[in-house]
Parts: structure tokens; C-alpha cells; sequence
């Protein structure tokens, strides 16, 4: 995975497999601590102490479809490639939240990549429960949920090209005006 964007979609696809009605992800640049961090966190089924422990190996999957689960592996490498660290705590019938934080100036930090494109996605397929995207930066804060969206845009397909086109203006204009790094 080469960037943040498709890291998020990937564990956002592992919330929504453990049953979440609640995925926030949260995102923080801090440029005087020189740190951008990742906070996924879900009210799913949660894991158990020893899947937890298995959890970061590239050879453990939960899935029956395939033999590997490469997705929270390589982000931990990723974050810690990039003078960052990794934190994954889960608990049964509670839910998992998941930490990676960065160098924000490491060479080796992911790029954020097209994140207005995967939320619109993440809005588009996730139906059941509320999905919340934070991002903040010293110029200020954007926050998005699909809870809001469906408030304002009730049954209206998102599909529609103007609905498409202007879900993705929203946020590309708001995280344009809060500086993030790209």
C-alpha cells in the first residue's frame, strides 16, 4: 500500500467485517512535534487476547477467503519505517482502536493520496453505521460523517453525479483549507 488513504480503506474493511455501527478515523499533523498520526477506532466485535497477539502477522488472517492479511502488518512496518510507532489494542464485544504515528517530514511516510476519493467510497458502501473522518492541523480542523451526510442529503443516491462531485469538493475544499500535507 503506498498511501495513508489505502491503508485507512483497508482497516476500515476490517471494522466493517467485525460488525462496527460506529468507525472513526482520526488524523493529526502536528509540524512543531514533526509527528502525523492515524487513529482508526471501531465498535466492532473486537478480538481476543491471542488473535490481538497474532494481529501483525503478515501470516495470520482472520478471513477464510485467503492465507495472509497483509493490511495492519504493513502499516505497522510503514509507521515505523518512518521513525513513527504502531499500537493495536481490541477488546470482545468492545471494539479495536488502532494507532500509527509518523515523522511527519520522514522520507519514508506514506502519502496521504486521493483520501477525498476513498471517504467518498467508504460513504458510498458502508450503509449500517456511522463512519467519521477527522483531520487536524494547525490551521484547524474538518470533520465529516456519513451520519451528517445522510442527514443533508436524506435518500438521495450518491451515486448521482452532482451528489459524487459534491461530496468530493466538500472535502477536498476543507482539507485544502486546513493545510494538510499531502
Amino acid at each position: 500500500m503506498k498511501t495513508l488513504s489505502e491503508h485507512i480503506l483497508d482497516i476500515v474493511q476490517n471494522s466493517v467485517s467485525a460488525k462496527a455501527t460506529l468507525i472513526e478515523i482520526i488524523v493529526e499533523e502536528d509540524k512543531i512535534a514533526d509527528l502525523y498520526s492515524l487513529v482508526i477506532r471501531d465498535n466492532g466485535c473486537g478480538m481476543s487476547k491471542e488473535t490481538l497477539a497474532k494481529a501483525i502477522n503478515p501470516f495470520f488472517t482472520s478471513r477464510t477467503t485467503r492465507k495472509v492479511g497483509l493490511g495492519i502488518p504493513l502499516l505497522k512496518h510503514n509507521a515505523e519505517a518512518a521513525g513513527g510507532s504502531f499500537s493495536l489494542e481490541s477488546e470482545l464485544n468492545v471494539g479495536t482502536v488502532l494507532t500509527a504515528r509518523f515523522q511527519l517530514s520522514n522520507i519514508d511516510r506514506p502519502p496521504l493520496g486521493d483520501i477525498w476519493e476513498t471517504l467518498y467510497l467508504m460513504f458510498l458502501s458502508y450503509t449500517v453505521g456511522n463512519l467519521v473522518y477527522q483531520h487536524k492541523t494547525e490551521k484547524g480542523g474538518f470533520q465529516i460523517s456519513s451520519d451528517e451526510l445522510k442527514e443533508v442529503l436524506g435518500d438521495v443516491s450518491y451515486q448521482q453525479k452532482e451528489i459524487r462531485e459534491g461530496i468530493l469538493e466538500l472535502i477536498k475544499t476543507n482539507l485544502e483549507e486546513i493545510e494538510v500535507t499531502k
